[in-house]
């Protein structure tokens, strides 16, 4: 038997090629994703991991009976959310597709104790509050949790910090719509004798216009958007209860300039059923030599809730990885890596992409 001495170069060189062999290896596996709630996002996650070739989905989870839901894809199987903690050694990463109001405050900490997860809580003023609340959960769980991702909060705020970084000497702006707002509409649809909403986000076109112009106002909350409300409400309901419960509204609609207007079922089947959306962060600020510079990343959604659908898949990915490599704990887009959203390798997206 002849015996081979390695020098520690080519032992190093070894090393690193299987560490680059198992993370191939590791890209092509199955992801085991689980949908938490089946609303418009939930619907946009289960078409978007049909989409990606390295997952596949588990199942959903739903608080309504699961024999009378049925899912856009027939090969989907439904599950009551009750049974989730019976799943844990059959789901990889959960995406929790409930509304910010009242679902992710709760289900957030809850799926972290169990799965690893991903979530798009958007009430921007108590962020830091559920990411403590979600980060203790997942430390003690050993599991990996990303908060508050899809593209307002997620890229949006990564182009924020960003910018930020790249022009120090400066000042951010941001503007949603003209679109519809999920996380607002579901928080209206929250309110008792409401049957169904929408609410649209309107830019006002003269301080976006200041901005593109180079300037740095400060703009009240008020003096940036417009908030315009369409409901359906319950045949008893007492309109003006409910027009004054969402004007008064805190984080939502209370420092805006707010309309309700109140329609027929009909009239929002028709006119109310696209789900459009976008916006753009801006920021205008000075280099080192005092040249002015205009920053501009924007949106155009067809549908709000399928781009949406699609981010959170992409960082169910991330979040997988980040778990295998013993990451656990809440996590924002702040603190992961692109090449971790990618279903490529890091050599192919050297080669493609950079």
């Amino acid at each position: 038997m002849y015996k081979i001495r390695l020098d520690t170069s080519v032992k190093q060189l070894i090393s690193f090629k299987q560490c680059d062999f198992s993370r191939e290896l590791n890209m092509k596996e199955q992801i085991r994703i689980a949908i938490v709630g089946y609303g418009n996002i939930g619907k946009a996650v289960e078409h978007a991991v049909k989409q990606n070739q390295d997952m596949e989905l588990a199942g959903i989870f739903t608080r309504r009976t699961p024999a009378e839901l049925v899912p856009e894809l027939d090969d989907s199987r439904v599950f009551a959310i009750s049974e989730a903690k019976d799943f844990v050694d059959d789901i990889d990463v959960a995406i929790l597709c409930g509304g910010s109001a009242t679902d992710l405050p709760e289900q957030g900490p809850l799926f972290a104790s169990l799965f690893n997860t991903v979530d798009s809580y958007d009430t921007h003023a108590l962020i830091p509050d559920y990411f403590d609340a979600v980060d203790d959960a997942a430390k003690k769980s050993g599991k990996t949790a990303v908060i508050s991702t899809g593209w307002d909060p997620g890229l949006f705020s990564m182009m924020r910090a960003i910018e930020e970084a790249v022009l120090p000497d400066g000042a951010n702006f941001t503007f949603w719509g003209p679109g519809v707002s999920q996380g607002h509409s579901d928080a209206l649809r929250r309110i008792d004798g409401v049957k169904d909403a929408r609410q649209y986000t309107i830019p006002i076109e003269k301080a976006v216009e200041r901005v593109r112009a180079g300037e740095a106002p400060e703009f009240t909350t008020r003096e940036k958007h417009l908030r315009d409300c369409y409901i359906v409400a319950d045949e008893a309901a007492d309109l003006e209860r409910i027009e004054r419960e969402i004007v008064t509204m805190p984080h939502y609609f209370s420092d805006y300039d707010t309309t309700v207007s109140f329609i027929s079922e009909k009239e929002m089947t028709v006119n109310h059923g696209k789900m459009s959306h976008g916006g753009f962060v801006i920021r205008t600020g000075r280099d080192g030599r005092g040249e002015g510079h205009v920053v501009e990343f924007s949106l155009k959604l067809g549908s709000n809730p399928a781009f949406t659908g699609s981010v959170l898949v992409a960082y169910a990915r991330a979040v997988y990885r980040l778990n295998k490599e013993g990451k656990s704990g809440a996590q924002t887009v702040f603190d992961i890596a692109p090449a971790y959203l990618s279903q490529k390798s890091s050599e192919e997206l050297r080669k493609s992409q950079l």
